[in-house]
């Protein structure tokens, strides 16, 4: 205790860490730099590669432009997470080292728990097992619409262990990809609206899946809406008797993720041209019977009953 309180012992202390100072941190500096000059080039590089890569794909490929951007978006961000958790890993051993910290018990001590956690992290394997071959399959990809064990929502992020996806409210649902039972895609490669169309009984169906594909015919023909329509409608006809309508099925393909807004679109449309062609949408309709009015109970005394 007296030596702490001499000026020579922090003197010495001084001058040690002075010494570490000059002999570590130019190191430091060093390799934190190098990681930084890296990561720009590894930028750098992604930047003119992507370009190859999306001419790549779309050589030879039926799926849309779209479609393939998103492909390519998926993959290089998961490359791109691989890289640099390689790197870090790399550049954190070599600090410690720098600091005069021997890494050989860490890197034993490492493996050990890389051990333990090969028995006791199965989820996680599977995880990262079943994450690998939903990107290598190409099963669904970040901006896509999908349905993951019944909640459905836009893609936001598929990773080696996670999907995420953001609903129409806003609500974020994780999904662990060990744990997906069910992955329903509907925006892959092309999307589709379906409509059951309703008629009153009395109307000819003929005449409905007429207009029906006039009015799909026209969206096709208007510039804001041709672009997103990929196929003509599919008139399927009759599909059931409804307790108050005939229900006409249809299809109209669209690209992906644009299936609702032309179905709003042309639902709006159709409605007009029912309402100008006289055309009855049914809707349910109750009819109150009050019958005959009961009779009140007659009740006769015992006297009107002898003289009867």
């Amino acid at each position: 205790m007296s030596n702490w309180l001499t000026p020579a012992f922090w003197q010495d202390i001084i001058a040690n860490i002075i010494k570490w100072a000059i002999a570590a941190i130019p190191g430091i500096l060093l390799i934190l730099l190098l990681v930084f000059i890296f990561f720009k080039i590894v930028n750098a590089l992604v930047k003119r590669i992507k370009p190859l890569i999306l001419a790549r794909m779309k050589s030879g490929s039926k799926l849309d432009s779209s479609e393939i951007e998103k492909r390519a978006e998926t993959l290089i961000g998961i490359i791109l997470a691989t890289i640099k958790i390689t790197v870090w890993l790399i550049a954190g051993m070599l600090l410690l080292r720098k600091l005069g910290i021997d890494i050989a018990p860490l890197i034993a001590g490492a493996g050990i728990v890389g051990l333990a956690l090969g028995f006791g992290a199965q989820e996680l394997v599977r995880d990262f097992i079943t994450g690998f071959f939903m990107l290598l399959e190409n099963q669904v990809r970040a901006g896509d619409v999908a349905i993951v064990n019944g909640t459905g929502g836009l893609v936001e992020q598929v990773g080696l262990r996670t999907i995420v996806l953001r609903d129409l409210s806003g609500v974020v649902h994780v999904f662990q990809n060990g744990k997906i039972n069910t992955l329903s895609n509907m925006t892959k490669e092309w999307s589709a609206m379906v409509f059951d169309i309703g008629v009153a009984y009395k109307e000819d169906t003929d005449k409905v899946a007429d207009i029906m594909m006039q009015v799909a015919e026209e969206m096709r023909a208007d510039d804001n809406f041709a672009s997103n329509i990929i196929a003509p409608m599919e008139i399927f006809g009759v599909d059931s008797f409804g307790d108050s309508a005939v229900v006409v099925k249809a299809r109209l393909k669209t690209k992906p993720i644009q299936q609702w807004a032309v179905g709003r679109e042309y639902r709006r449309r159709l409605k007009k041209a029912f309402d100008a062609q006289n055309i009855e949408i049914p809707f349910p309709h109750r009819t109150v019977y009050w019958g005959e009015a009961v009779k009140p109970l007659e009740v006769m005394t015992m006297a009107e009953n002898k003289s009867m």
